[in-house]
């Protein structure tokens, strides 16, 4: 009864943001990630994996009270201050985006670990739009029709909008979207 009185006790509460964290391409993201416990430590161990859909995870660094060793691949990129288990990827980059795996183990009398998974997706800001006319030369005046072809170069979740004076456009019997 008393080890698992103790085990309740000793229990590692692991907190780290709920939903999906949107992060800026070429920007630094940080995962923020707090834990406490109520045991006597010798060690704490804090370690970072990445996993992309359909791959085994990555180890991207670790610790062991306060000593950090990285995954020399990744060292420039990725960034932990211990105590403190959160994470620091800078820059961001479009693969980046995937799942963050943390883990902390607290060993004092006996050893008790947490994880915990946050959802990273990277969002690239969009280009400049870009307008193209055809036919490209003269006014079209009272007959025949003219295309707007808008486009842009990069970004993620882009939403055209078409304006007249300031005012939106709705599709009728003078425009056609497409």
């Amino acid at each position: 009864f008393f080890h698992f009185y103790a085990g309740i006790c000793s229990a590692l509460k692991l907190t780290v943001p709920s939903h999906t964290i949107h992060g800026i391409e070429g920007q630094p993201l940080h995962l923020t990630v707090d834990y406490n416990f109520n045991a006597t430590a010798s060690e704490i161990q804090i370690i970072w994996l990445f996993e992309k859909s359909q791959s085994n995870p990555k180890y991207l660094l670790g610790s062991v009270n306060q000593r950090v060793v990285p995954d020399l691949e990744y060292q420039h990129k990725f960034t932990l201050i211990p105590p403190n288990a959160s994470l620091r990827i800078n820059p961001l980059h479009i693969s980046d985006e995937g799942n963050y795996i943390v883990k902390v183990n607290v060993r004092g009398n006996g050893t008790i670990a947490a994880s915990q998974k946050i959802q990273v997706a990277v969002d690239v800001p969009v280009t400049k739009p870009t307008v193209h006319t055809e036919p490209s030369s003269g006014v079209v005046e009272y007959v025949g029709n003219i295309t707007l072809k808008c486009t842009v170069d990069r970004g993620t979740r882009v939403n055209y909008q078409w304006m007249k004076n300031g005012k939106r456009l709705h599709a009728g019997p003078n425009y056609i979207f497409s």
